[in-house]
């Protein structure tokens, strides 16, 4: 059972969305399959901006994976460009 969320908000602008799609399609394996704790991953899209909700078991492990390579070294590396704005990152715990 989903016991974190971390929520990741992007300004992103209309143009750049098809490439963060794509950004959100080519690591969401990775993700799921690679990262301890990851249960779930899903792209929420609103007209003022776009949210990543993952889901873990724990708060500890969504804390890690914001440190991880493959969120570093990957997600950040591929995004950045397409950012019109700092990133808004949240961890919450399920009551």
């Amino acid at each position: 059972m989903t016991g974190a969320y971390l929520q990741i908000t992007l300004k992103i602008a209309d143009e750049n969305r098809p490439a963060a799609a794509k950004v959100y399609r080519d690591y969401r394996e990775p993700f799921l399959k690679g990262i301890p704790g990851a249960l779930s991953k899903e792209l929420l899209l609103r007209e003022e901006d776009v949210q990543v909700l993952h889901g873990f078991d724990t708060a500890e492990h969504a804390a890690d994976y914001l440190k991880s390579a493959l969120f570093l070294n990957d997600v950040v590396a591929a995004l950045a460009p397409l950012l019109a704005a700092e990133p808004e990152v949240r961890i919450y715990t399920r009551a």
